[in-house]
């Protein structure tokens, strides 16, 4: 094994050929450094884990990216499964590459109470991370791709989880980026795994018709080339099948059978110039019958991830359509590596076009529209902005903006500006008023009607935008202006949803009740909840449900807590009270100074360790020490994981738990990362204290280009009081990382 990892490793060192030996070395040392940290560890086939991260590195060399790029996708797992830090990658390799891996990083430490939100914390970590350095993303794609290429080895559970986040998120950026070969794999692969008998049928009906497709694209493209040579056009022509899951989406969407799709085909030209793109143009309009609606120039109207090309669906003589696209060498590399195509073919670290403001500003709206949304809403509208059809409109001075499929004038009064589109009270086409559920068309002129007296948007407008964006911009017209309504409406709302499952708001505002009620649902009080429903920012269903298992789980608790006590009692009169020789913890009487309980001991001293901070709600075991009492440590801590299987300690581990009754707080360390600005440090005290959290110590430190690192020791006095602060914590604007560390 270990040769074939070398031999492989000897194929990347092939294609970074065009590397300086000083990078090369850089690269070597990179892969050594990661080979070393993921010693023992196993992937789920059984190979090493190391041939990961080769893989991905072998696929970042291939869209032509720098050393940087390669030797982070080497490292990009040391920080997350391994015992390495981002500081020792940081001062071993510089801290641009440490930081494209920390970019990549995942963000497991945080407990997230679906998937959608932990899917949409993922990916505003990875969005920021990428508004800085779009390296991080297409990294991230690389390695998305090489696990989809190995999923088989996962279980069904967690094949078809990756797999829909892959065709619903990962496939949608790359085709945002304009990286259509990885978006097309990553499609086929996830269809695979989500709809194995369809794509086994596709499959099956393609190889069955191999020799046909083969004799039919053969036969089109002598036909073009011969006439592009007979013109004196110099010209590459190839055609493909279109590829599976594209198939897929036609025949579920169109609800066809295989045999009555007739669009398989597509051929594209490649030329040597922009005027040569248009003189083929009208030889294959000359040749074959055009198909009316079907004539797309992405040349004079780009697509925002920088796609461009002549798009033409004709007809043969045999009657099948088939899609022509033409493009020149430079738009095809655009078009199979995305942004990547900078690096490859531009030296694109110093093309300024990567850094504009117009480039990414997709990744800004983005990340605007998770503030005030519902995570589940978020993941759900993402791939609406991300991936749709999209359509191609003009400003009445001639300004193009592109919007998704099926836009309305509220989602193009929204993309021009939110002051535009609060103040709309109607809307042209073309010169003819429209209703704001009209549907636009690419070429439309639309021109938004606006009034300084207009009242703001409808509630109905929600409905009728398409983009997210624009249902942003109103939900926030709606959180800001319209709050006592937001209240009123978002009671109602949510009061209905309880009364459907049986539930009373009586049963919620008790004393007892409702703080547990409150860290459920993750607002301050029912007031800031019920604007939220009102503006839209919550749905009333969702929170109404986590209002039911909170009651269902404390009441649950209530039965076990009498019965435990119950138990105790009869166990405290059998056995009598026994005496100790001195300490603090009084557990006799389930009651502690502590805040722990220590079992089969009366009394004794007890520490929290400093290497895992533990605080009620973590699983937790304690070591006897040697005159210093009971060191309590959480039970997946790896200094008490490494005792526990020592021979000469196995007996001075005991278990211990926390005492229910007890008030104490404890300390515990966050470490936060974000983007440094004016205000974040009064943003993020501004939070603690309004959740009365205590500060102990508050440590900032700036690290390079622009960002900034915080370290706060807190008291709590427990784990879900934690959870909930962590989870505030990153909702403050510039924050994309807060993590729970060692005292």
């Amino acid at each position: 094994m270990e040769d074939k990892l070398d031999a492989r490793f000897q194929e990347l060192e092939q294609k970074l050929k065009n590397m300086s030996e000083e990078d090369l070395e850089r690269v070597r040392e990179s892969f050594q450094y990661a080979k070393t940290y993921h010693e023992g560890q196993l992937r789920k086939d059984g190979s090493p884990y190391i041939t990961h991260p080769l893989e991905v590195a072998h696929l970042v060399a291939e869209l032509g990216l720098d050393a940087d790029s390669v030797m982070a996708a080497l490292l990009h797992d040391t920080i997350e499964d391994t015992d390495a830090t981002y500081d020792e990658v940081a001062r071993r390799f510089t801290s641009a590459v440490a930081d494209l891996v920390e970019g990549v990083t995942k963000l497991d430490k945080v407990k997230h109470t679906s998937i959608e939100e932990k899917q949409m914390e993922n990916l505003r970590k990875m969005l920021m991370a990428m508004a800085k350095d779009v390296r991080v993303m297409l990294i991230k794609i690389c390695d998305r791709l090489h696990n989809i290429r190995t999923m088989e080895f996962q279980s069904e559970r967690k094949r078809r989880e990756k797999s829909l986040e892959t065709l619903e998120i990962y496939a949608p950026i790359a085709h945002r980026l304009g990286m259509q070969r990885m978006k097309w794999e990553m499609e086929d692969l996830s269809l695979k795994f989500l709809d194995p008998v369809a794509y086994a049928e596709i499959e099956e009906e393609l190889s069955c018709q191999a020799e046909t497709h083969a004799a039919f694209m053969e036969k089109i493209q002598n036909e073009i080339t011969g006439r592009l040579e007979k013109e004196g056009i110099k010209a590459t022509v190839y055609g493909r099948v279109k590829h599976t899951y594209s198939i897929y989406r036609k025949m579920y969407a169109q609800n066809k059978t295989f045999s009555e799709i007739f669009d398989l085909y597509a051929f594209r030209v490649i030329v040597d110039d922009i005027p040569a793109c248009y003189s083929v143009l009208g030889c294959i309009h000359d040749m074959y019958k055009a198909v009316l609606g079907r004539f797309k120039d992405y040349i004079g109207t780009p697509k925002p991830n920088m796609y461009q090309s002549l798009h033409t669906t004709v007809i043969g003589t045999e009657g099948i359509p088939f899609e022509v696209q033409i493009r020149t060498w430079d738009m095809h590399h655009k078009a199979e590596y995305g942004i990547a195509a900078h690096w490859k073919y531009k030296n694109g670290m110093a093309n300024k076009q990567l850094g504009t403001e117009e480039t990414f500003a997709w990744v800004r709206r983005l990340l605007e529209s998770q503030q005030d949304t519902d995570a589940e809403e978020y993941i759900r509208t993402l791939k609406v902005d991300l991936f749709a059809d999209e359509v191609f409109v003009f400003t009445p001075n001639a300004d193009v903006i592109n919007l998704p499929a099926g836009a309305t004038p509220i989602d193009f009064a929204y993309a021009i500006h939110s002051g535009v589109g609060n103040a709309m009270t109607g809307a042209k086409v073309n010169g003819r008023i429209v209703g704001f559920d009209y549907q636009l068309k690419s070429g439309e002129i639309v021109e938004v009607i606006t009034s300084k007296n207009a009242k703001g948007p409808s509630r109905d407008w929600m409905n009728l935008a398409k983009s997210n964006q624009a249902r942003t911009k109103i939900r926030q017209w709606f959180k800001r202006e319209k709050r006592e309504e937001n209240v009123a409406t978002g009671r109602a709302m949510f009061e209905g949803e309880l009364k459907r499952l049986g539930f009373t708001i009586g049963m919620i505002t008790t004393e007892e009740m409702l703080p547990f009620i409150l860290e459920k649902v993750r607002f301050n009080s029912l007031e800031e909840m019920y604007a939220a429903i009102g503006y839209g920012g919550a749905s009333a269903q969702k929170c109404a449900n986590r209002v039911r298992d909170e009651l269902v789980h404390q009441d649950r608790q209530h039965a076990e807590a009498l019965a435990a006590e119950k138990a105790a009692q009869e166990q405290t009169a059998q056995a009598g009270r026994s005496s100790a020789d001195s300490g603090v913890a009084k557990t006799g009487s389930r009651k502690s100074v502590s805040g722990v309980i220590v079992s089969d001991m009366t009394e004794c001293m007890v520490k929290f360790a400093k290497c895992c901070t533990p605080v009620p709600g973590d699983e937790i075991t304690g070591f006897i020490t040697r005159g210093f009492g009971v060191s309590v440590h959480r039970s997946d801590c790896p200094n008490a994981r490494n005792g526990m299987n020592r021979e000469d300690e196995k007996d001075r581990w005991i278990k211990v738990t926390w005492d229910p009754s007890s008030l104490n707080t404890y300390k515990s360390t966050l470490e936060l990362i974000g983007k440094d600005r004016s205000g974040l440090t009064m943003d993020v005290a501004t939070v603690l204290g309004t959740n009365k959290i205590n500060i102990l110590t508050f440590n900032l430190q700036s690290l390079p280009d622009g960002y900034a690192k915080m370290s706060i020791v807190v008291e709590i006095r427990s784990q879900s009081e934690l959870s909930s602060m962590m989870n505030k914590l990153q909702q403050v604007k510039g924050i994309y990382q807060v993590a729970r560390v060692s005292g």
